[in-house]
């Protein structure tokens, strides 16, 4: 099985692991002023251009709700990927919060997600790759999640588009 958290060989250094403040900061300055369908397909079209850059063999959801907006599967990507996405998008549903600072929230109390959450791990995951989309005045109203990577990079790779698509706004 896939793991999104196994090395990836495209990929040598992993980058160091950012600090619960950090994430939660990401968070905060990456509230959207607005998310539309044509916005969804502007963010997910980024989100492939990222991945082809680098060869990343990722799989890429958005969804507002229940709907989903965008979803592309590059090369090398697997239906593995996909589960990924949904057990992790649901960690961002159930938490409002991206899945790797809820899983950074746990290692940060000396547990796993996996031993104290008391979610079924077949069906919800703390790993990087899923974030939440927040928008000014109503919240976190979707999820936007990419699998293929090892987590950090998963959930850099999202935090850079969200960035850059923010700036486009």
């Amino acid at each position: 099985m896939t793991t999104d958290a196994s090395p990836s060989p495209a990929h040598a250094a992993a980058p160091a692991d950012p600090s619960i403040d950090e994430l939660e900061a990401q968070e905060r300055r990456l509230v959207l002023p607005r998310f539309t369908y044509e916005d969804a397909w502007a963010l997910g079209s980024l989100l492939v251009d990222l991945a082809r850059e680098r060869n990343a063999p990722v799989a890429i959801d958005i969804r507002r709700g229940p709907q989903q907006l965008f979803h592309a599967a590059l090369p090398g990507s697997t239906p593995d990927n996909d589960a990924w996405i949904d057990r992790k998008r649901r960690v961002v549903e159930r938490y409002a919060h991206s899945s790797y600072l809820v899983g950074a929230r746990f290692r940060a109390k000396g547990t796993t997600f996996e031993a104290s959450s008391r979610l079924d791990p077949d069906h919800y995951a703390a790993h990087g790759g899923a974030f939440p989309l927040t928008v000014e005045g109503a919240g976190v109203i979707g999820t936007v999640t990419v699998s293929g990577l090892p987590q950090l990079e998963d959930h850099t790779m999202v935090v850079k588009a969200l960035e850059h698509f923010k700036g486009t706004l």
